[in-house]
């Protein structure tokens, strides 16, 4: 498909769809480069200050820099991508190795505009245990039938991205106007904290490594400069590892990290394959993820927009459709559900590097891991206490990204409307409030967004 099927390739797109709708869009500056009307913008080499100057979607940093912010990439996503897999009994080797592929799918089909790392969805989760029955260990035995849900789901999603690259982002905006998304982008990184906190707080040690892990995260984020305060999460866990390493295998506190793993792995091998099969009862109850993972990431998208200052709404289409392709493609193999990663637009809302060739590098980067047995187990041997300390940055830097939204936005919250609709949702987000819809539950995140939305089109039907 190409470009002008989302806007004229004479004229840059714009967000005409807000203006149509009477909502105030955010005033975003018209960069040439960006909105060249072609499928890849204009690349041009980052030529600013570090410290100072954040690094635009369509720049690139030298080689060197780039590898090491996209390794620091794959470290955010590593924790996420690999729990999911393990929860459903999928192979998580598989998973990091098509998180990389799908993650460079990704950046060619959206032409390299949106900044994104496509990890493994939380969102197929409990469909998928109820299709299958999984007992929670081990590997899944009907993990087969779950594949062609995923499949499924993911070809409906696609085909939404379809819609979107057809007929525009306009009643998605009308929708999902700034009030909504930025309670959506908020609920993200706060539904995700309980998990996080209680699975820091199973002892009092691991309590106090995931504190120290934060404590030297914000030290490197607050107190460095130029390359090295990019690199914090992964300069951060580096030195909070070696902490670890130094009280447990050493001292003798806590539980020590095991090794052995590592050892008995190989250093190449391909992970195993599984064939998709398709039932109806499973399509029935997976396939309607999709509209969850429509909410996520338009939220996802949001936020990107909202730090990056870059007209990325007119690309939503592309990065639909490129999410929902790569989550069949995926599925087709024996691999999980992908979406967006809101650890990685953590990452960015910290480091202020937004090039997309560092997702690149990063999909790279977990294809070889994924194709190395070695090198998953060496990363596997993190504690889950310093990976629950990134993630409370991570996460919080998420919900702040919310804030922003209607900061930037200029949301007015002296109206009742407004207070009432982000009230709502971020508690019942923050909260986990689940509804069921037949035999489909809609989770806290996917119960919060239809609660906005609603609400949204209940109180704000004035038009200016």
């Amino acid at each position: 498909m190409s470009p002008s099927s989302e806007h004229s390739s004479s004229t840059p797109p714009k967000l005409n769809a807000l203006e149509s709708a009477g909502i105030d869009a955010i005033s975003l500056p018209h960069n040439p480069d960006f909105d060249n009307g072609k499928w890849f913008p204009t690349w041009r080499p980052f030529t600013g200050d570090l410290d100072r100057n954040p690094v635009g979607i369509n720049e690139y940093l030298p080689p060197s820099k780039s590898i090491l912010l996209g390794i620091q990439h794959t470290f955010a996503m590593f924790g996420a991508t690999v729990l999911a897999p393990l929860l459903m009994g999928f192979d998580p080797n598989l998973a990091i190795l098509m998180s990389g592929i799908c993650t460079i799918m990704f950046f060619i089909i959206t032409g390299g505009r949106m900044p994104s790392y496509l990890g493994s969805s939380f969102a197929f989760i409990g469909p998928v245990i109820a299709v299958t029955a999984y007992a929670g260990t081990g590997f899944n035995a009907s993990l087969d039938v779950a594949l062609g849900g995923i499949m499924a789901c993911g070809i409906i999603y696609a085909l939404v991205g379809l819609l979107v690259m057809k007929t525009g982002t306009g009643w998605i905006e009308r929708l999902m106007p700034p009030i909504v998304t930025g309670a959506i982008v908020m609920i993200i990184g706060l539904n995700l904290a309980p998990v996080t906190i209680q699975g820091v707080s199973a002892n009092q040690f691991d309590a106090w490594m995931a504190a120290f892990t934060v404590l030297l995260i914000s030290a490197v984020a607050v107190f460095t400069r130029g390359m090295l305060r990019r690199l914090l999460l992964l300069v951060g866990l580096i030195l909070s590892y070696i902490v670890y390493y130094i009280v447990s295998n050493i001292m003798g506190y806590g539980v020590a990290i095991d090794f052995s793993s590592v050892e008995a792995a190989a250093w190449f091998g391909l992970p195993s394959i599984h064939t998709p099969r398709f039932e109806m009862s499973a399509i029935v109850l997976i396939a309607p993820v999709a509209f969850i993972l429509v909410a996520e990431n338009l939220g996802h998208f949001k936020a990107v927009e909202g730090m990056t200052k870059a007209r990325v709404t007119p690309y939503m289409g592309r990065a639909f459709f490129a999410d929902g392709l790569a989550t069949t493609f995926s599925a087709g193999f024996g691999g999980t559900g992908v979406t967006t990663y809101a650890e990685n637009i953590g990452v960015m809302a910290v480091t202020k590097v937004y090039s997309t060739t560092i997702f690149v590098i990063a999909g790279i980067v977990a294809v070889l891991l994924g194709l190395s047995p070695k090198f998953g187990a060496i990363i596997q041997t993190i504690p889950v206490a310093l990976l629950g300390g990134a993630s409370i940055v991570v996460f919080g830097l998420i919900a702040i990204a919310g804030a922003k939204i209607w900061i930037d936005s200029k949301v007015d919250f002296s109206k009742n409307s407004n207070l009432i609709i982000a009230a709502v949702t971020v508690i019942m987000g923050t909260g986990n409030f689940s509804l069921h819809l037949g035999g489909f539950d809609l989770g806290g995140i996917g119960t919060a967004t239809l609660t906005a939305i609603v609400l949204n089109a209940l109180f704000n039907r004035q038009k200016d």
